[in-house]
């Protein structure tokens, strides 16, 4: 598990020695990194609104957090679902020695290739001037990812609804077409030649326990006077269950059906046009369900993708606010970003400590509390109080997982 920091220092003659230390004192850590951040210029205003605007960044950098991981987590439902469907087919097609690395989980696929580009893409940030533009006051631009961040918030509900209404209408019906003989289609088992129709009489379907195969055979044509002698047949078998027809007259199906189920025999409605009907509908809510989940998935992918580049702006936002309230005008700092395994995060974090006292000597007594008890705004009263501003990105975020992936089925 990676920890991404972003921090800034002043740019005083200590802190910017400290800096070059910091930078040789991380190449000794494994899998750690240390590079500048670039923040444009932005536009100040009165410092006076930067109090109000660094507390309503705060609240706007939770809710976009929280929008990303409602968003993955969406995806991953949805895409694993796909990964299942696969899997299952695998299977079924007697393939269960099958090389991981053939059948890949599309959403590990994906995350794999994603987490790497957006990893990338914060090392390498560039301040979106076209989307976010610097001539703008800051609070304009907190409005701009506000807006985005809501409306996809808002979407995500909306499209996740549409999805998912489809997906249980389609699982309704295949529950109904494919469960046990009691209840399934019996499209495909009953021909219309096993049934007689005529002005007087009808056949009716008959689902059987395989126990009472006998108690069936002796005692159908007493169910009722008009029952057809000998007019009964086993249509099919599956598990332990079989599906008789039996022919009777049509003025005696209700009696029949009485007595059908006191002796614990299950009459099956059926129609072939009935059943014909639901068929088609289950091949149309088939293809709108590919359909929807084209639609859904590509539009959780840019989303997920976009929300995060503005959450990465929105951070940016943060630096410079806390830093111009901390170290003061003019706007003189240097952000960095720094990256390392979190079983360094501490080691990294006491070097910070240690290089940076000197910009509050009273960070050392308070760090790990959320307000230093001396003169901080509540503004700046972030998760830890440092003596240098910094603010986490949190890579759990990128860290979707699957509850059942191939690997875990398959084995190595």
């Amino acid at each position: 598990m990676t920890d991404l920091w972003l921090i800034s220092v002043p740019l005083d003659k200590t802190s910017l020695s400290n800096v070059e230390q910091l930078k040789r004192s991380i190449a000794k850590i494994d899998r750690a990194s240390c590079c500048k951040f670039h923040i444009p210029d932005l536009k100040v205003g009165v410092l006076d609104s930067l109090l109000t605007m660094s507390d309503d960044l705060s609240m706007l950098d939770k809710l976009t957090e929280s929008v990303i991981k409602k968003t993955g987590q969406c995806m991953k439902e949805v895409m694993e679902h796909a990964a299942d469907k696969v899997l299952e087919n695998v299977f079924a097609n007697g393939d269960h020695g099958i090389n991981q690395r053939v059948v890949l989980s599309p959403l590990n696929a994906y995350l794999k290739s994603f987490r790497a580009d957006l990893m990338s893409y914060v090392t390498k940030f560039q301040w979106d001037k076209a989307k976010y533009p610097t001539a703008l006051p800051l609070s304009s631009l907190a409005d701009i990812i506000n807006k985005d961040v809501s409306l996809v918030e808002t979407e995500l509900k909306f499209q996740s609804t549409a999805y998912n209404n489809v997906k249980a209408s389609l699982q309704s019906l295949e529950y109904e077409l494919d469960g046990n003989l009691q209840t399934r289609s019996l499209n495909g088992i009953v021909r219309k030649e096993d049934l007689v129709f005529s002005e007087y009489l009808t056949t009716l379907l008959v689902v059987v326990s395989r126990g009472n195969y006998l108690k069936w055979e002796r005692t159908y044509e007493s169910l009722s006077d008009f029952v057809v002698p000998r007019s009964s047949r086993k249509l099919h078998e599956e598990g332990e269950s079989g599906v008789f027809s039996v022919t009777l007259f049509k003025r005696a199906v209700c009696e029949f059906k009485a007595k059908a189920q006191q002796s614990k025999f299950t009459v099956r409605e059926y129609s072939f046009d009935l059943e014909e009907a639901k068929q088609r509908e289950r091949k149309q809510l088939s293809v709108h369900k590919k359909e929807q989940y084209g639609i859904f998935v590509r539009w959780l992918k840019v989303n997920y993708s976009e929300t995060f580049r503005a959450w990465i702006h929105l951070k940016a936002l943060r630096v410079f606010v806390e830093s111009v309230l901390r170290y003061g005008l003019p706007v003189s700092y240097q952000a960095l970003l720094l990256q390392t395994e979190r079983k360094h995060s501490q080691k990294l974090k006491d070097d910070l400590a240690s290089l940076f006292i000197h910009l509050d000597p009273t960070a050392t007594a308070t760090a790990g509390k959320t307000d230093p008890g001396g003169d901080i705004p509540a503004g700046l009263c972030q998760q830890e109080y440092f003596s240098y501003v910094r603010f986490d990105i949190n890579t759990n975020v990128l860290e979707i997982r699957q509850s059942l992936s191939f690997e875990s089925v398959m084995g190595p």
